[in-house]
């Protein structure tokens, strides 16, 4: 079951207990972005945005991280791998609908490229080796799960993790499966929620310190 707190009345003191019964954040996810190989050469990508969905656990702290990388244009927190009709807080969280709390990322490919994402995704925005689940919260919407929205992006991820694969990147097998599926937004209460809730525990506890591993091992990739 999920253990991180549903934003409502007792969001406070739900996110209390999740920041007092969490454990450390493993050594694993820390380290990595010292560890792995950069992400395979792309074909360059005519000027336009592209779109970039990925799935790691939260989506306040996936969503949150993403917002500070350079290129990136817009972050948007919702649901992928399940249908419109469950694409909700409340269904999402009986871990029954096959949805994944999931980002969608708009970027400029002449400025950031989907291989960086991906690298910042292995590295420091979540633990790939963890099964339905990200740290405290428990249940496949938590998986880890890339959504190449064309060919070329499921060729670029699958390229990745066979490279970080074979370079025994990580100590355990990656987890993440690529998969299909519609992104729907969440709802409004979710969005930009680690901006405006920046002391929230379970912010405090669980993504800022992503965030600030970011910042120290892609220094020119963070933005403020």
């Amino acid at each position: 079951m999920a253990i991180r707190p549903i934003p409502v009345v007792l969001l406070a003191g739900a996110g209390a207990l999740a920041f007092a019964v969490g454990t450390m954040l493993p050594a694993e996810s820390s380290s990595a972005a010292s560890r792995i190989p950069p992400p395979p050469a792309e074909k360059a990508v005519p000027g336009s945005d592209q779109v970039a969905v990925l799935a790691g656990g939260c989506f306040w702290g996936i969503e949150g991280l993403y917002e500070h990388v350079r290129g990136v244009k817009s972050v948007t927190s919702g649901y992928a791998g399940g249908t419109k009709s469950t694409a909700n807080y409340g269904d999402v969280s009986l871990e029954k609908t096959g949805h994944a709390e999931a980002v969608r990322i708009v970027y400029d490919p002449a400025k950031v490229s989907y291989g960086t994402l991906l690298q910042i995704y292995f590295s420091v925005a979540h633990d790939p080796t963890q099964v339905n689940r990200q740290y405290p919260d428990v249940g496949p919407s938590y998986r880890s799960a890339i959504f190449p929205q064309n060919a070329a992006q499921r060729a670029t991820a699958e390229a990745y993790i066979a490279k970080l694969s074979k370079a025994k990147s990580f100590s355990k097998p990656i987890a993440t499966k690529l998969e299909s599926g519609t992104f729907y937004s969440a709802e409004a209460y979710h969005q930009d929620f680690m901006r405006k809730n920046p002391q929230h525990p379970y912010i405090v506890r669980w993504d800022k310190p992503k965030l600030a591993a970011f910042r120290k091992e892609y220094p020119s990739l963070y933005r403020n």
